[in-house]
């Protein structure tokens, strides 16, 4: 039987009313996101039609998933709520913390070892407030969420960008901060602009050497890093019919790459079989019984471009596979011209490691493709030429994939199979040679590969792939290698050709495994004592920020004015910092060290305006904070795109920032900075950020009339005496100006 089932009954008997309400409100079909979203309204009752990209709305989701070095933040604030259990189903998920180093049980015996307070602690909170467990090992979040909880028409809310992977379930599932995590454990009603529509219509099948990974990296050379944002994309048509439920996941989980809400699919054969063969036969039955509300009105799909804002069609019979790269994931390169292009742009050509797997690309059918590729190196006399890795997103799937020899036939290849877990898709990966900053590619079926992300060194370009296509090019060793038209040279001094991938879309003697790695919380948690010493390194008791006192800020200094691309990476660094997820303070001292600061060119370092010296950002900020001086960051276009790292919005806030001014948001980082207390503003004229100077002092006028659809003024007071004053916008609502004045949201829940 599944989790939560009586839950998903529930919801499956409001939606035939809410959906026949909302159709006849709205005038219209209803796409299936529509019908999804109306029936999770929050007072249960459609009764409006909303504005899309307009209006603010409150809905009420299913379910909560936290991962481990998120969930720490979010529950040290749940922890504040005066909540007794949670209000929701929620689960916790240990897939951050674990190190890839040497191979599975090594990495993950050190990492229960060294990560013990930390794990301890969001075992005792999760037993206390009615939390699911999954221990160190049991699986990446995203994965265990679309075997275990995601079902069609849902929504849930998780604390990490990649939730949106259990789109492939037929959920809207939104990545979230902590804060809003918190909200809606606690019972509250959880706030979201009502999204934009994006359709996209598949055709034919794949084929060959194409895969779901391919359609997803095909869309986002399209849309790029910003093109979905406010936006949930829908996908439709025969093609996504013909697509497996894990390869829909893997649509939707890098649907967050191109600043999508999230991604979805309708209802279909595939998603039942899925259901079924993760023993969850009781969801399937009931999902067939709705099955007509789980998918948009044929109206819809018959004629997308009346339903939807935009409309994009793939032919799935015509679709090449891509590689995505370097430094971002949506340069996007059909293999046939992958040569050409690093010749032409000076990319390494050899490739040194192959990394396949994680929340994106880990699931049985995927590991079964590559691993028919691996049998291809000894039946052909071939040697692999780069390093190879697989991370395999759950311990269903491992213990799976172990018994059908897939396993020992990567092991033959020279590969490693590191712990279930993110690992170097994150940047928890203890890459040998990383620290000299040597030149070189690597090639992986992760979701994100900005400069320096998986092994910490800025030299290495990353390139994301399929599976099959990473398989390829590290047998290859060649980023050039085109394994449609190429052959290799085996060690017989013969040329052969690699066969088209071959595998299975779900397992033929079904899933096992001996321990998922499930623990159920106390039916009764008063009794569970919660500790966390005062003089841990790595856990905080959070201190409530303070409220607004009620002026306009006046004398703020410019903290950082940052160049070009700046991810919740480049804010909040991730790799050897998640060891400080839980104590504030301490991670507060990676604030914006990876942004490049426009007036020099260079990384963590500043001007400090007291000293006059150039100093490391986190210095320099807490040099304001002693002396009771507030400042402001200004960066560019897409501003805190990436991971929703809450705290990307806490540090600044921790440490003293009192406003955000870019020339335009990444949607999640907008929303956790509203919900610290922060200011976050955009500029009218995106020109001005061209005015600010390096020794700006700066006014926030307008804050004493603060409303919705209003304006403020900023007054650039430079070194030189001279003054600009700028219109800045902002997107606050009634209630989120009520965050501001707060101190944060938290504050009004416990008031």
């Amino acid at each position: 039987m599944a989790f939560d089932i009586e839950m998903i009954a529930a919801r499956y008997s409001k939606m035939e009313a809410a959906i026949t309400q909302a159709r006849k409100i709205v005038g219209r079909p209803l796409t299936l996101t529509e019908k999804i979203l109306y029936n999770h309204l929050w007072d249960g009752n459609p009764s409006k039609s909303f504005g899309r990209g307009a209006d603010y709305v409150d809905f009420a989701p299913d379910r909560v998933a936290m991962q481990d070095a998120t969930a720490q933040m979010a529950l040290l604030q749940f922890m504040q709520a005066g909540r007794k259990k949670v209000a929701v189903p929620s689960t916790v998920h240990c897939d951050h913390l674990i190190t890839a180093k040497e191979e599975s049980g090594k990495d993950l015996g050190v990492a229960v070892t060294e990560n013990k307070e930390v794990y301890d602690f969001l075992s005792s909170v999760s037993n206390k407030y009615g939390i699911g467990f999954w221990k160190p090992g049991a699986g990446i979040i995203h994965q265990v969420v679309l075997e275990n909880y995601a079902f069609p028409g849902g929504m849930m809310i998780g604390t990490d960008s990649h939730t949106v992977n259990a789109g492939g379930l037929g959920m809207v599932a939104i990545g979230v901060g902590g804060a809003d995590a918190c909200d809606v454990m606690a019972g509250l009603p959880w706030e979201l602009k009502w999204p934009k529509a994006i359709g996209v219509k598949l055709t034919g099948k794949l084929n060959g050497w194409t895969s779901a990974k391919d359609v997803i990296l095909k869309v986002a050379g399209i849309l790029t890093v910003k093109g979905g944002t406010g936006a949930i994309v829908e996908y439709f048509g025969p093609g996504a019919e013909a697509l497996s439920c894990t390869g829909k996941g893997t649509i939707c989980n890098m649907g967050a790459e191109i600043g999508a809400t999230t991604s979805t699919f309708g209802y279909d054969a595939s998603m039942e079989r899925y259901l079924r063969s993760t023993n969850r036969s009781d969801v399937a039955d009931l999902a067939n019984k709705y099955k007509a509300h789980l998918t948009a009105d044929p109206e819809v799909y018959a004629d997308p471009a009346k339903y939807f804002d935009q409309v994009i069609e793939i032919d799935l019979d015509t679709l090449e596979p891509y590689v995505n790269g370097p430094f971002t994931p949506d340069l996007a390169t059909p293999i046939s011209k992958m040569k050409e292009e690093a010749t032409k742009n000076g990319w390494p050509l050899k490739v040194e490691v192959g990394l396949i797997g994680s929340c994106t690309n880990s699931s049985y059918e995927d590991i079964s493709r590559a691993a028919s590729l691996a049998k291809q190196v000894a039946s052909k006399g071939l040697k692999t030429k780069a390093e190879f890795t697989i991370t395999p997103g759950s311990e269903l799937v491992r213990y799976t994939i172990a018994r059908d020899g897939f396993i020992d036939t990567f092991h033959k290849i020279g590969a490693k199979v590191f712990s279930n877990a993110c690992g170097p898709c994150i940047g928890m990966w203890s890459r040998v040679g990383a620290e000299k900053k040597e030149k070189n590619t690597i090639v992986h079926s992760f979701n994100r590969n900005f400069q320096a992300r998986q092994d910490g060194n800025p030299n290495t370009y990353a390139f994301v792939a399929s599976p099959e296509i990473t398989t390829a090019l590290a047998i290859a060793g060649d980023l050039g290698f085109n394994p449609l038209t190429d052959t290799l040279v085996n060690e017989k001094g013969e040329k052969v050709k690699l066969d088209p991938p071959t595998g299975e879309e779900l397992p033929n003697k079904g899933f096992a495994v001996e321990d998922a790695g499930y623990v159920a919380p106390a039916a009764d948690g008063s009794g569970v004592q919660v500790i966390v010493d005062p003089g841990s390194t790595r856990l905080q008791l959070l201190a409530p920020f303070k409220a607004w006192e009620g002026t306009d800020l006046k004398g703020l200094k410019l903290l950082i004015k940052a160049k070009g691309k700046c991810t919740t990476d480049h804010i909040s660094m991730a790799g050897p910092w998640l060891k400080f997820r839980g104590h504030l303070d301490n991670i507060s001292n990676n604030l914006l060290i990876g942004a490049t600061n426009f007036f020099n060119g260079k990384t963590n370092e500043v001007k400090n305006q007291i000293t006059g010296n150039y100093e490391p950002v986190p210095q320099t900020q807490r040099a304001y904070k002693a002396q009771g001086i507030g400042s402001i960051v200004v960066g560019d276009e897409n501003y805190g795109e990436g991971s929703s790292r809450e705290h990307a919005a806490m540090e600044p806030r921790h440490l003293g920032v009192r406003a955000v001014l870019v020339k335009s948001f990444a949607r999640i980082h907008e929303t956790n900075l509203k919900k610290q207390g922060m200011l976050a503003l955009t500029f009218a004229n995106k020109d001005d950020y061209d005015k600010i100077q390096e020794d700006d002092s700066i006014d926030i006028i307008g804050l004493t009339s603060f409303q919705e659809g209003k304006p403020l003024s900023l007054v650039l007071n430079h070194k030189d005496g001279k003054k600009d004053e700028i219109q800045v916008n902002h997107t606050y609502n009634a209630q989120q100006i009520e965050w501001f004045k707060a101190g944060a949201a938290l504050n009004l829940m416990k008031a």
